[in-house]
């Protein structure tokens, strides 16, 4: 997979430098609970929450557990409706697709609607060393390329960008990019926002391919399905002449009244509205309206291999609304940038390191990027229980490697290194299915506890480097209770 920042450190060397930093704190914390109040405000209108909760849960399982029937009737479906669709395995896969569709044009310039699956792919720098250049379209992805920047959020990338900023990246960048900013741009957001549309506005009208991801895929029609609250998106959707489209696989739903559940929950879980200002919706071509030529690239870029995981498999109901971010405390005082992936908080420390596997230091840091406080779960639209799964991948870092296909099979790779933390868990294994064993420990570490240290030696330094070990009591607490009930017990 592709999408890892490059020479980004694992998360706790990231997230220490990024707590110190006193405006990005401070411009996370207004924005999250800016957002996650108002979608308070916007779920607790809706007296069936719970059952839409559960609805998109239970289409979401039923999917994936049928995703190879459900793939076949969608490409079918759009074929029909007179797209092509072709099948990526992996980003190089991916990327050699859409930029040869690009080159078969003939152009050398694209619009994009925001789509987390070509970020995740690297599909801009490989279109770059092609000669193509990618505009972004989305105001603040806009504002993320225009600052040679990253996303640091699901639903607002620029996030970590207050307006004094996004001014000064537009006066700086936006002449070299196409037309410059207006003179005397202030930082007030109609004025940001006009500076951009202006600045747009030039593109589409030039544009003759567009890219997209997509919200939702319907087998049963061959219909694509674009959320939004700019309109940018509508612009790229059917102002060019040609529409390439990057997808996950696991974006799939059965039918057209599927789409009633997730158009219910999304606006509400990611933007707290009761309905996005823009839903587009597009099957195929026509003669009359919109693009002349429509192609669909599925991805996969290691979500099969995310499947053949029962527990980790959750992270795919995901439909990118945010809301974990949004109360995740770890994610309030990190921010993005900290995960090294293009999908940060929660559901990128679950999805990353399935995707791209443990091997690598960031990727195996991630399972740990929580304090599996379970706010995540409570706000999650289709019901992943990210603490669960976090702890799932936990396991995995210490005791093997990720799922990987051997020919027909699918194993667990042994993992490199975590000798010592594997050996403690042995060892707690060992004393717990032991009683009388347990029972012995307890009340030796009782009687030597004024002489255990304050740190743990050797590997166990970078636990205690930022904790305090437990007091030990002076009396175990099996002890206690047979003093203390142990009569009362007997009397009765």
């Amino acid at each position: 997979m592709s999408g890892t920042f490059v020479g980004m450190p694992a998360f706790p060397k990231a997230a220490h430098d990024a707590v110190r930093d006193g405006t990005l704190r401070a411009n996370l914390r207004h924005a999250t609970h800016t957002i996650r109040a108002k979608r308070a405000k916007a779920v607790a209108e809706v007296s069936d929450w719970a059952a839409l909760r559960e609805a998109g849960k239970q289409i979401k399982d039923h999917t994936l557990r049928h995703l190879d029937e459900y793939l076949v009737r969608l490409e079918q479906s759009v074929t029909a409706a007179g797209g092509t669709v072709h099948w990526a395995a992996d980003a190089e896969e991916a990327n050699r697709i859409v930029a040869g569709l690009i080159r078969a044009t003939g152009e050398t310039e694209v619009v994009k609607v925001k789509s987390m699956a070509t970020q995740e792919i690297g599909l801009n720098e490989a279109l770059l060393a092609e000669g193509i250049h990618a505009y972004e379209t989305d105001l603040a992805e806009l504002i993320v390329q225009l600052g040679k920047d990253r996303p640091s959020h699901i639903l607002v990338p620029a996030i970590h960008r207050n307006r004094g900023e996004i001014r000064d990246i537009f006066r700086a960048e936006m002449g070299a990019w196409g037309r410059p900013a207006p003179e005397g741009l202030t930082d007030t957001p109609a004025e940001l926002a006009e500076a951009a549309r202006l600045h747009l506005r030039e593109k589409f009208l030039r544009a003759k391919v567009g890219v997209s991801g997509a919200n939702f895929m319907v087998a049963e029609t061959g219909t694509l399905v674009v959320v939004e609250s700019e309109g940018n998106g509508r612009m790229c959707l059917t102002l060019p002449e040609t529409l390439i489209s990057v997808v996950g696989i696991e974006k799939v739903v059965p039918t057209w009244r599927d789409l009633e559940v997730f158009l219910q929950t999304l606006p509400r879980s990611s933007t707290a509205e009761r309905m996005n200002p823009y839903t587009s919706m597009w099957t195929g071509t026509t003669h009359t309206d919109g693009p002349r030529t429509f192609h669909l690239v599925l991805l996969d870029n290691g979500r099969t291999d995310t499947l053949a995981d029962e527990v980790g498999r959750q992270a795919l109901r995901c439909i990118r609304c945010s809301a974990c971010l949004n109360v995740c405390p770890v994610y309030e005082r990190a921010g993005g940038h900290a995960y090294g992936s293009v999908y940060p908080g929660p559901i990128g420390a679950i999805l990353s390191p399935q995707l791209r596997g443990t091997q690598s230091e960031i990727d195996a840091s991630l399972p740990y990027a929580s304090s599996l406080c379970g706010a995540c779960y409570e706000v999650c639209p289709v019901a992943i229980d990210i603490p669960e799964v976090l702890v799932h991948l936990r396991e995995r870092v210490v005791e093997g490697g990720p799922v990987v296909r051997e020919g027909n099979k699918v194993v667990l790779r042994p993992a490199k290194g975590h000798a010592a933390e594997r050996a403690a868990l042995r060892a707690a294994r060992w004393a717990f299915s032991r009683p009388g064993a347990l029972r012995a420990g307890q009340r030796l570490a009782s009687r030597t506890r004024r002489l255990h240290p304050r740190t743990l030696p050797g590997p166990g330094r970078a636990w205690t480097g930022t904790r305090e070990l437990p007091t030990v009591p002076a009396e175990p607490f099996r002890d206690w209770w047979q003093r203390t009930q142990g009569g009362k017990k007997e009397a009765e």
